[in-house]
C-alpha cells in the first residue's frame, strides 16, 4: 500500500515509558488489559499496543503516591463494552464519566496508580 492509498496519518508514537515499582505485575495486568508481549526481562518489559506502539515498562526506583494517575492512558474504541469487561474481570473500574472529548473511567493499577480508560476520537477514522 502506498502513503496515498493509506488513510492513516504518516506517523505514530513508536516508545513510551512508564517507572513502576512492581515491574511483573504491572506487566501481568498490561496484557489481562490487552496489551501484546514483546519481551520482559529483571527491569524492563516491551509491550505492544494497536498500531505498533511499544509500552517499555521499567523498574523505578521510586514509590508512586497511592491514588496517583498512571503517566499513560488507554483508548479504546468501546468504552462502555470495556468497562463492562474489565468489570466482569474483577477489576474495579469507577463509573464513565463523560467530557468534552472523551468519555473515560480508571481501574486500580500496580503501585497505587490509578488508570485512566478513555473513548477513541478518531470518528471512525483508520489509526
Amino acid at each position: 500500500m502506498t502513503q496515498s492509498d493509506d488513510a492513516r496519518p504518516p506517523v505514530a508514537v513508536g516508545h513510551v515509558r512508564m517507572d513502576v515499582n512492581d515491574l511483573h505485575s504491572a506487566c501481568d495486568l498490561l496484557e489481562r488489559l490487552g496489551l501484546r508481549p514483546v519481551t520482559r526481562h529483571d527491569n524492563f518489559a516491551v509491550l505492544e499496543l494497536r498500531g505498533g506502539t511499544h509500552l517499555i515498562v521499567r523498574a523505578g526506583e521510586h514509590e508512586v503516591e497511592p491514588g496517583r494517575m498512571a503517566p499513560i492512558d488507554l483508548m479504546v474504541d468501546d468504552v462502555a463494552e470495556t468497562h463492562a469487561r474489565y468489570r466482569g474481570m474483577g477489576l474495579d473500574p469507577s463509573e464513565i464519566a463523560s467530557g468534552s472529548i472523551h468519555s473515560s473511567f480508571t481501574i486500580p493499577f500496580t503501585d497505587g496508580y490509578r488508570l485512566k480508560i478513555t473513548s477513541s476520537h478518531t470518528s471512525g477514522r483508520p489509526v
